[in-house]
């Protein structure tokens, strides 16, 4: 598959070859959604707490007697039912983390880089490169490259000089840099438009465009082992 080539003016200078692998697969919105939201429990810090009305402060006291008032009976003003008692079912300190397999987590990238990649959201340039790491400059980097500035953009670029360029972003409300290692399902999903360096494009192939082989099992090597000393 190959995608146009940009420099940062603008003007298209070629094209590049990129793997199939990566930006030509199926889009899987089962298996988006389900990465998307295993990612988003586990950002969820679970520090939440209610009391019990075993744990709030006062109502050790029967309020009145059991009988002869009228009124219901009470055994604690910390009842539930009463103002500032306990709370029945409350929520409590928890993990929510989700455990997801890393072929999902690889087959949903890649699933939606290649639907950006077919809905002509993906601008490739020779090397994101600025006059000086400013706000301004990566404004004028974009209008450039005729993206509206109403449209919300992740700029992969190198690790080299990723701590700059996202100091210069960081001021942007609808543009994000990230490098291209820690690129995940969820700024996949919410920025519209993605902007890759060529050395951006190589280190994700490099990462997803094949599957890594599984390391033989020790039962297996032990009975290799075993079958050679016989």
């Amino acid at each position: 598959m190959e995608l146009s080539l940009k420099n940062m003016q603008g003007a298209t200078v070629g094209s590049i070859e990129v793997s199939d692998a990566v930006f030509d697969t199926p889009l899987n919105k089962a298996l988006i959604h389900q990465v998307m939201v295993a990612q988003l429990a586990n950002k969820r810090a679970g520090t939440h707490s209610t009391k019990t009305r075993a744990e709030v402060r006062g109502g050790g006291r029967k309020p009145w007697r059991q009988k002869g008032t009228g009124r219901a009976r009470q055994g604690s003003i910390r009842s539930p039912q009463w103002r500032g008692g306990g709370v029945t079912f409350g929520p409590k300190p928890r993990d929510y983390t989700q455990a997801t397999p890393k072929k999902m987590r690889r087959a949903a990238i890649k699933s939606l880089l290649s639907q950006k990649a077919r809905d002509g959201e993906i601008t490739v340039v020779e090397e994101f490169v600025l006059p000086a790491f400013k706000t301004q400059e990566v404004l004028k980097a974009l209008a450039g490259l005729e993206i509206a500035t109403n449209t919300k953009t992740l700029v992969v670029n190198n690790a080299n000089t990723q701590k700059e360029l996202w100091q210069a972003c960081h001021n942007l409300q609808r543009v994000k840099s990230i490098p291209a290692a820690i690129l995940n399902t969820i700024d996949l999903l919410n920025y519209d438009h993605l902007v890759l360096s060529v050395e951006a494009v190589r280190r994700i192939e490099e990462l997803w465009a094949e599957e890594r082989p599984r390391l033989p099992m020790r039962r297996e090597g032990a009975v290799a082992a075993a079958q050679g000393g016989e």
